[in-house]
């Protein structure tokens, strides 16, 4: 197979991560006989000091000719975040990938790695074996519906809208059952229905898709009980989907039980195989440069390109595989380490060569 692949490095750690990556990549083309061409483009901070904007439309065009995008986290120092060139980032730079490329679908897979069990926070018995698939909705709700901020009666107030349409809910949720008729035939959708009529929507739209497929069973949990059902007992979820908002909050919750954020994917899907990939962790100014970043969330979206956008499952196997091999053997980098003395410590490169050498064995 060829494959275009745009590269975004992002900032920060993320060139460094990406790089990794990419790595990781050029060796499962090796292994088994692919070409992929990598395509670097800029977006977010670097985009600013190059351009004087966030995303560029030479961005956007190389993005569109391309199999999929291979991104790398954005974003600044907090003690920045008023600058120009980070205060608008996420609107501009993530949002606008998102809304601009019809990026509809965020799948974020949380998978309880054996090697990590004691690096979680929940007790081993609560968390062994979770595999959870968290399908969403990413270009619509209440990050992209109407703002407004004004002075009513010599009081400053502002106002976000949490807008849905039937169609936005009814094609990502065909896609998590789709995604369900895969794994345990299972979805939870969680939604606020008790004081939200956006969730009223959401629960009668995900029940009209729902009876298409027979073969999996839907259930509903608020998304309160659902924040804590994610730590009592998260082996009961299957797929799990819901809002932007939601998901955006869950998903981070997620990243904590299995141990770090630095070892989570996600994938942002549009209709067809096209999709950004890219860890679901930010850009670390704290430790850039010092090779100590922890590249297995990257390269896990690496995997998960594999998957979703070119089709080559028994690839992104493979590199799910190398991972767990290099975690089972005790190397870790410094945000898996903890302060104890039976792990082996390894920078950000040392870990890219470790995953890349188990690949080609």
């Amino acid at each position: 197979m060829d494959a275009k692949i745009v590269v975004i490095p992002g900032d920060y750690i993320g060139p460094e991560i990406i790089a990794e990556c990419i790595k990781v990549l050029q060796a499962v083309g090796e292994r088994f006989g692919h070409t992929f061409h990598f395509e670097e483009a800029l977006a977010g901070g670097a985009a600013y000091d190059a351009y004087g904007v966030h995303l560029p439309e030479s961005t956007l065009e190389a993005c569109r000719s391309a199999d999929a995008v291979l991104k790398g986290p954005f974003g600044g120092p907090p003690s920045e975040l008023n600058h120009p060139k980070w205060a608008l980032v996420e609107r501009e730079a993530i949002l606008g990938l998102r809304g601009k490329l019809n990026l509809y679908a965020n799948l974020r897979s949380v998978v309880m790695r054996p090697a990590l069990l004691d690096f979680s926070p929940v007790r081993r018995e609560r968390v062994e074996g979770v595999n959870i698939l968290m399908v969403r909705e990413l270009v619509s709700g209440i990050y992209f519906g109407p703002k407004t901020r004004e002075v009513v009666d010599g009081e400053e107030q502002a106002i976000d809208t949490e807008l849905y349409r039937a169609s936005e809910i009814r094609r990502v949720a065909r896609l998590a059952f789709d995604l369900a008729r895969t794994r345990r035939r299972k979805v939870t959708l969680v939604g606020k229905s008790n004081v939200l009529v956006s969730s009223v929507l959401w629960r009668e739209v995900v029940a009209d898709v729902a009876e298409g497929y027979p073969d999996v069973e839907l259930d509903y949990m608020h998304v309160d009980n659902a924040s804590m059902q994610l730590i009592i007992n998260p082996r009961q979820f299957d797929v799990l989907l819901t809002t932007n908002m939601f998901g955006d909050i869950l998903s981070d919750e997620a990243g904590a039980i299995v141990g770090s954020i630095g070892v989570m994917p996600s994938a942002s899907l549009t209709d067809g195989r096209f999709g950004l990939y890219e860890p679901i962790h930010g850009s670390a100014p704290d430790i850039a440069g010092r090779n100590l970043a922890n590249p297995i969330g990257q390269i896990l979206s690496g995997a998960e390109l594999l998957r979703y956008s070119l089709g080559l499952e028994e690839e992104a196997n493979a590199v799910e595989e190398a991972v767990d091999a290099v975690l089972d053997a005790g190397y870790r980098t410094a945000d898996l380490t903890a302060g104890r003395s039976d792990v082996k410590q390894v920078g950000t490169r040392e870990m890219g060569d470790l995953i890349v050498e188990h690949l080609l064995r």
